[in-house]
């Protein structure tokens, strides 16, 4: 399935919520911090395809936490969850 870039829209909202990202077709400058900036989701148009898999939630998660980028290991692994602060 194509994926696609999706920024955080919602604030404070729920991260799980598909409608809280919308896609964007610019390069996002985030990298880490400890707001969802944008992540790399399940292409479903204007917002990701619902609802999100448990991997990204896993990542969306993790990020928040650690406030890193997700997955944070192996070193070169696509990212799926970039933050910004």
């Amino acid at each position: 399935m194509k994926r696609s870039w999706y920024a955080f829209t919602g604030g404070s909202g729920d991260f799980t919520n598909v409608l809280n990202y919308h896609r964007i077709s610019v390069k996002h400058a985030c990298l880490c911090g400890d707001k969802i900036c944008a992540i790399y989701a399940n292409s479903n148009g204007l917002h990701p395809q619902e609802p999100l898999s448990k991997n990204m939630i896993q990542y969306i998660n993790k990020a928040l936490s650690t406030e890193l980028i997700q997955p944070e290991t192996p070193f070169d692994a696509k990212k799926y969850v970039y933050l910004k602060y």
